[in-house]
């Protein structure tokens, strides 16, 4: 009997990698890279519509000069810059301050409170479109390096001037997000990274996103470009006020209003630096690991049991089945193999580091099941010094109709 269910899992776990390598192939190669995005010879500046850069920033003393620096030397004829200093409590305003006498184009707003029923980041988007002058809004993060063209070519596949993929984009977007570069000076970091970017993918389906008739919706706090019309028509950050997981909601309440978006490939555009330690990444994927699962517990036992299902089991199964059933589960690591290569290679992530992959969805479900526990034993979230009541997190969930 034991046999026969241990073949079954075999084939079933085997029939999942088959379907889901498919896919992930099909899709990777159907997301935009958008350094290759032509910029025009005829570049006028006409072509290009005004964009507001709207950047929360709360104690990012370390990044955040040379973030802005990146951000105030794109290459785009109409853009202003929004930073807003969120009770920052090191050096953030007084480095804004200064970069304030030498860059015209920089306006800072100064945040010396949170209202009730606001997350900080959020309330601080929120202000930061109410300041703006744009047609377009840039959110991104206080340290995002952009190389001097990114701004143009994101437009540019926005606008659907994307002449080389004419026929894949006949009409524009209202809203683009597009994946940065991760780096990291930790090795075993750049080694999770590929984990966590094949579990992002599993869950958000981000090839989907372009496709109307579809559900699936991406939104990246790195790059969430949107037109500001849109952003109004979907209540702006009001209607994602108590969202941890504010940059995905964004997203989804783009597809929910029947609006357009894509996500786009940003590999030698964009780049962020990664958490610095083991410690700094797990305290920062559990602020969104139980808020991206909407709460819903069983949802999340249903996840780690996937997880478990299809990225451990298969290893385990090497020392405890045989025949036939050994050679599905082999099968189904090189399955495995050949998904997480080929994430590494579309993300500039090491091409080996799959071999670990069953070690980092080990370190995810600890992640999750530790960030649910403490969620409901606290009632709620503690996040840069406020505690937020569960009753009010759930209540600010984003449903399809």
């Amino acid at each position: 009997m034991l046999e026969m269910i241990l073949a079954a899992v075999a084939w079933f776990t085997l029939i999942g990698y088959g379907v889901t390598t498919l896919e992930f192939l099909i899709g990777n190669r159907s997301i935009r890279n958008i350094k290759d995005i032509p910029i025009p010879q005829e570049d006028a500046s006409d072509v290009y519509p005004t964009v507001s850069i709207i950047i929360p920033a709360r104690n990012e003393e370390r990044n955040i000069q040379e973030a802005l620096t990146s951000v105030l030397h794109l290459d785009y004829p109409n853009y202003e810059l929004i930073v807003l200093n969120d009770r920052s409590e090191d050096r953030t305003g007084d480095i804004l301050n200064e970069l304030d006498t030498h860059f015209p184009q920089l306006k800072i707003v100064h945040i010396q409170s949170l209202p009730e029923g606001w997350l900080g980041k959020n309330h601080a988007l929120y202000l930061g479109a109410q300041a703006s002058s744009g047609d377009l809004l840039l959110f991104t993060d206080a340290d995002i390096i952009m190389e001097p063209d990114t701004l143009k070519r994101a437009v540019l596949y926005l606008e659907g001037r994307d002449l080389k993929k004419r026929s894949t984009q006949a009409q524009p977007l209202d809203h683009l997000a597009i994946w940065p570069e991760i780096i990291s000076p930790d090795l075993f970091l750049k080694i999770f990274m590929n984990t966590f970017t094949v579990f992002f993918c599993l869950y958000s389906r981000p090839w989907r996103a372009i496709d109307p008739k579809s559900k699936n919706f991406i939104g990246i706090g790195a790059f969430n470009l949107i037109r500001k019309s849109v952003y109004e028509a979907i209540d702006t950050h009001r209607a994602i006020a108590l969202r941890p997981d504010d940059d995905m909601k964004l997203g989804k309440l783009v597809k929910k209003h029947g609006f357009r978006q894509a996500v786009g490939n940003g590999m030698g555009l964009i780049r962020v630096e990664w958490y610095t330690s083991l410690k700094e990444l797990v305290q920062g994927l559990m602020k969104n690991a139980f808020a991206g699962l909407d709460y819903n517990l069983p949802y999340m036992l249903y996840g780690i049991s996937a997880q478990f299902l299809f990225s451990v089991w298969p290893v385990i199964a090497l020392f405890v089945t045989q025949g036939q059933t050994f050679q599905l589960n082999v099968i189904s690591l090189l399955l495995m193999q050949i998904l997480c290569f080929d994430n590494a290679r579309y993300n500039r992530q090491l091409p080996w580091a799959g071999l670990f992959f069953p070690v980092g969805a080990i370190l995810m479900i600890y992640i999750i099941v530790k960030a649910t526990a403490l969620t409901l034993w606290r009632h709620g979230i503690e996040w840069r010094g406020t505690h937020y009541e569960l009753s009010a997190l759930k209540a600010n969930r984003i449903e399809f109709d």
